[in-house]
């Protein structure tokens, strides 16, 4: 059922805004379906733009499920840049889903995904647009709900006065639950002709007390003590749980259909590839690693569920590329008999695959002439640190010889250049540290040079770290504005090779990140009032405005230092501390405990080679 009137309203501004395609719908394998004939309709919501959603593997998955059911009419939505939104204003234009031009206030279910806290106004851009009330509390029977789940729902308070119910956990099984037991909800209370706020919220609460892993915020208040940490977090009805657990997938993964259709965008997109995943979880727990903590247990799919999957989605897709996904590609159990199968069948048919997140062990050196045939420009890897004391206190056991010879052989199958992603800003961080950095990128480059002839093209891309929620780091400080400045510098002046280059994330990005990852409800107003005044898009550079957010939370009173570099004691109570993500709070505080005993030693180690400034610039 196409909403004919928005439609041709949106076809009439278009020719004003850039990239049009990306907001009129219609691509292939898009499915569009008459919401007469359904019981109920959803929208998966991505805050972000078209491009950066349509490359998310997540979204063409629940997009897929939820449309094999022939009682749901799956929608999708993306955050319009700028110049669109001014249109929809300027028109009077609404927000809508792709498939239908269906407002997004017509939905029965609004399903965001939370990749990057960052992105969090626009969740609020989305929900005004698509005129939807801001705010939980202002919302009634007939109003969507509002979902969200991802990587950022692991610390849901900064969201909590606009999100009705966030899922934690694997969405395949918990979304077509929450859609299900949604709509039989609402068909009673449109039946008994109740549709206030008060109805819904006791819809509301009998949906996340009818489960373990779904989390509604307006149930729940914080008490805080004088310093303002948090003192307790009280349930304010007791058919609530006290405690939120992770939705886990429970059958074989080989059973959870993968998006053979997939959507294939009419714009160019980052990650304009089909995307298998090989693998959920990693059989590693790196200390600064929030992903690997929230997708446990490890499982995987047969070799053969892979294949044949990559086989019809190229069959129905056209894409000449296939990536194989895992936090780990190369710990997949079966990784050399997968990559030659895909050889086989994909190579024939001028087929490239690609394999992000190779971890660096001595399989790495084995890579490069299993890929022989197929198109190479480069390796990316994930060192984070560049010695091995620092890799002991992170957990991620890495060496270097590997590292390096894996490049070697890399440069010498015709890999043209190196990425290297490092993290700047671990607890424990010392000068050596940083030299380590250059010194290894530029050993690397040195080696393209012994392998063909000629130095080879090495980027470290260093990250300002960010301690996340349910991971071992989560009570230490961010570092200072300052020192990431400094190291930046530091990293710089210490190369010499100029076919190094040494790219750091934008540190006002990061230091933005970190209040939003790791503030509580007292934020939320920030946030909303960053937007208020126009925040936007602020994971893109050119969109980004620092000095907004920096004298919103000022006038509103918000102590930045307080959620981003102050270390928190271990007994302190967290904002996220009552979403348990699998294995809780004691397995944290013990990997903690053992972090800073590490630490202790690695700077008397260093202190005993004669290192002036003891443990070093990372405090």
């Amino acid at each position: 059922m196409l909403n004919t009137a928005v439609r041709d309203a949106v076809l009439r501004i278009l020719p004003r805004v850039k990239t049009p395609a990306q907001y009129i719908g219609g691509e292939l394998n898009s499915v569009r379906k008459d919401h007469r004939q359904v019981r109920g309709k959803l929208c998966l919501c991505f805050p972000d733009a078209y491009t950066i959603g349509m490359s998310h593997h997540g979204l063409q998955v629940l997009y897929t499920i939820m449309n094999n059911d022939p009682q749901w009419a799956c929608e999708r939505s993306f955050t319009p840049w700028m110049d669109f939104e001014s249109e929809l204003r300027q028109n009077r234009l609404p927000l809508y889903g792709l498939e239908t031009f269906t407002p997004l206030s017509e939905f029965d279910l609004l399903g965001f995904s939370l990749q990057y806290e960052v992105c969090y106004t626009n969740l609020l851009t989305m929900l005004d647009l698509g005129g939807v009330p801001h705010f939980s509390r202002e919302r009634r029977v007939s109003d969507p709900l509002v979902v969200a789940g991802g990587p950022g729902a692991q610390n849901p308070e900064l969201l909590a006065p606009f999100v009705d119910m966030f899922v934690i956990g694997d969405g395949e099984e918990s979304l077509p639950w929450v859609m299900e037991k949604w709509i039989a909800l609402k068909e009673a209370a449109i039946r008994e002709g109740d549709l206030t706020h008060k109805r819904r919220m006791e819809m509301l609460a009998e949906l996340v007390g009818s489960t373990t892993w779904a989390y509604a915020p307006a149930f729940y208040e914080f008490d805080y003590h004088s310093d303002g940490t948090i003192a307790t977090v009280n349930r304010t009805r007791a058919d609530v749980p006290t405690e939120i657990a992770s939705c886990t997938i429970n059958q074989d993964l080989d059973d959870i259909p993968l998006p053979t259709k997939p959507v294939v965008s009419f714009v160019q997109t980052p990650h304009d590839r089909i995307a298998i995943e090989i693998m959920r979880g990693c059989p590693w727990q790196c200390r600064f690693c929030q992903s690997t903590v929230i997708k446990r247990p490890l499982r995987v799919r047969s070799v053969e569920t892979i294949v044949q999957a990559a086989l019809d989605s190229y069959r129905n897709s056209g894409m000449n590329e296939i990536s194989l996904l895992s936090l780990s590609s190369s710990d997949y159990p079966h990784f050399e008999e997968l990559v030659k199968r895909m050889h086989e069948v994909f190579a024939p048919l001028g087929v490239n695959v690609s394999l992000p997140s190779l971890r660096v062990n001595h399989q790495l050196r084995s890579v490069p002439k299993l890929m022989q045939g197929w198109r190479r420009a480069g390796l990316t890897l994930a060192p984070e640190v560049a010695r091995d004391d620092m890799r002991e206190q992170i957990r991620k056991k890495i060496k270097n010889e590997d590292l390096i010879e894996g490049c070697r052989e890399a440069f010498k199958e015709g890999m043209s250049h190196v990425k290297l992603y490092f993290l700047c800003g671990l607890p424990g961080e010392r000068h050596i540290d940083l030299d380590g950095i250059i010194e290894l990128a530029e050993r690397i480059s040195a080696v393209g040079k012994e392998a063909t002839g000629r130095y080879k093209e090495v980027t470290a891309s260093v990250s300002n770290f960010i301690p996340k929620p349910h991971t071992p780091y989560q009570w230490n400080g961010m570092q200072t504005r300052e020192y990431f400045r400094w190291a930046g510098d530091y990293l710089h002046r210490q190369k010499t090779n100029r076919n190094v280059k040494i790219k750091q994330h934008d540190i006002e990005t990061s230091l933005l990140e970190g209040i939003l990852t790791r503030g509580d409800r007292r934020v939320a107003p920030g946030l909303y009032e960053a937007w208020r005044r126009g925040a936007r898009m602020d994971g893109w550079k050119e969109c980004f405005n620092p000095e907004l957010w920096w004298k919103t939370f000022a006038d509103l009173g918000i102590d930045v230092d307080f959620y981003r570099t102050r270390q928190r004691p271990i007994g302190e109570k967290l904002p996220w501390d009552h979403v348990n993500v699998k294995k809780g709070r004691a397995y944290l505080e013990k990997e903690q405990e053992r972090s800073v005993i590490q630490l202790r030693v690695m700077a008397d180690a260093v202190a005993t080679e004669g290192d002036k400034e003891g443990t070093g610039c990372g405090g």
